[in-house]
């Protein structure tokens, strides 16, 4: 009896362990993306490449708030408008990740609708107060640079799918 519960205890920390691991591979990798996309992640279209690894979401549900923090992040370290900024996207990550989550198991194409739609209805929300912007002009610009994102997700997913699944 006490072998069998030694042994799922450490299956349990192994499995424990794996998330962590796949959580930091991610935030980092969503920081360099970001890093390398910062001349146009934070223009007038913000095309926030990153914004794509919201859809792993889909594949590894526990990526939500990892990825909610990856967008604080990028806004604290790489050009955001200060603490509304900060904690709008991070507000925004998480929500964006959990319905790719969600959504991923209704229809895997269904991955890039978060995507686009979180981001540029929400983000809109603040900046217009931030920046004395027209909220309808924002959702435009930010709108339009989430297509490219939502797209990059899906193919992300439908990518990736099968062989991380076998991790």
């Amino acid at each position: 009896m006490q072998n069998k519960d030694a042994t799922a205890l450490n299956m349990e920390r192994s499995t424990m362990v794996k998330k962590l691991v796949i959580s930091g591979v991610v935030v980092a990798l969503y920081a360099v993306v970001m890093l390398m996309t910062q001349s146009f992640a934070f223009g007038q279209y913000q095309i926030r490449v990153a914004t794509s690894l919201y859809a792993l979401a889909g594949i590894y549900p526990f990526l939500m708030v990892p990825l909610g923090v990856s967008n604080f992040l990028s806004n604290t370290i790489m050009g955001g408008l200060g603490p509304i900024d900060m904690i709008g996207g991070l507000v925004v990550g998480v929500v964006t990740a959990g319905s790719c989550a969600y959504l991923k198991k209704i229809n895997v194409w269904l991955v890039g609708l978060p995507i686009l739609v979180f981001p540029t209805l929400l983000v809109p929300i603040w900046l217009s107060y931030l920046l004395g912007v027209p909220y309808l002009v924002l959702v435009i610009s930010v709108g339009a640079g989430q297509i490219l994102p939502s797209i990059l997700g899906v193919l992300i997913v439908k990518y990736l799918e099968k062989p991380l699944s076998q991790i």
